[in-house]
């Protein structure tokens, strides 16, 4: 058996406790993996090394492997960002952002309220005996994961987005894993590495400081988020909140528009809907993994209240 892992040793484990062990891997294992992202037929390479040194510091990486270099470093809770046209930067965070949905190394009972966990059965990946779970929502107003998880490690072998109906949105397939009892290469490097500045990222805005609100949201829903910022090319002022389940993050923005209403315009990506409408001069955008129902109700809740000098 190979060291530093987490063997199932029954066949009745259940489907929370998978999701632990799995959470349980991605903190403590050192391991290098691929995966390929897929979604409207086209595919994005990822590579994405984890570990953790004598010192107990969680070390990370994760590279796009097309097109201009792309990387996230994290060295315990400072995440380095080395992207193209940017200067290097880092902030404080525990979590890289990426394809990866970062509770499934939290703790998955926050979920519990608005999701069921159901062990599906057996499965092979990438040659290894896989254990299948599923992630289901408990209303029609998000989307479902199955998760398929290495027996031997609990780590992530395959991920799917799934509609209530079953229909395939995207998925995240794992191409190599290796788990070792060292650190790699690129993460003894990080180690040794001095990372970009930490950046001050301005405090953000309170909520009641905008002149609207959204007044519906699914159940579970909070606010992690509320800021405003203006578009480069237009110098348009954008207001946005972004809300979560901790599972699905959702973001409203709400802008100026030239014109006093306009159609609703919908555009997808795999899970991802894009939801634009104009309503009373404000432009009305909702952007998020969730059906295009969901996210016409979020916008049609977005109210407006008069502000006086």
């Amino acid at each position: 058996m190979m060291p530093n892992t987490y063997a199932a040793t029954s066949d009745n484990i259940s489907a929370k406790a998978w999701l632990t062990q799995l959470s349980k891997a991605l903190q403590s294992l050192n391991f290098s993996t691929s995966f390929v992202v897929v979604k409207n037929n086209q595919a994005e390479p990822y590579h994405w090394y984890h570990g953790v040194d004598k010192q107990g510091t969680e070390l990370e990486v994760l590279s796009v492997l097309n097109g201009p270099r792309r990387d996230t470093l994290r060295k315990g809770n400072v995440v380095s960002y080395l992207e193209p046209d940017t200067q290097p930067y880092s902030v404080n965070s525990t979590n890289i952002s990426g394809p990866i949905p970062s509770i499934f190394r939290q703790n998955i009972d926050v979920l519990a309220k608005n999701y069921d966990f159901v062990s599906v059965g057996k499965s092979r990946i990438l040659g290894r005996p896989a254990q299948i779970i599923r992630i289901v929502p408990k209303d029609d107003h998000r989307y479902g994961y199955w998760v398929w998880l290495d027996q031997q490690s609990g780590l992530l072998l395959k991920i799917a987005m799934i509609t209530r109906k079953g229909h395939l949105l995207e998925q995240i397939q794992f191409t190599s894993l290796d788990v070792t009892p060292h650190l790699s290469k690129s993460l003894e490097n990080l180690a040794k590495a001095k990372l970009p500045k930490v950046i001050d990222i301005p405090k953000a805005s309170a909520a009641n400081d905008f002149a609207w609100q959204v007044n519906w949201l699914p159940l579970g829903f909070e606010r992690i988020k509320a800021d405003h910022h203006s578009i480069k090319l237009t110098k348009q002022r954008v207001e946005f909140m972004q809300f979560s389940d901790s599972l699905v993050n959702v973001s409203v923005y709400v802008s100026p528009s030239t014109v006093k209403t306009r159609p609703i315009e919908y555009v997808k990506d795999g899970a991802i809907i894009v939801l634009n409408q104009v309503v009373n001069g404000h432009e009305i955008s909702v952007v998020g993994k969730i059906p295009a129902n969901t996210a016409k109700a979020i916008a049609d809740s977005v109210s407006f209240r008069n502000i006086t000098n």
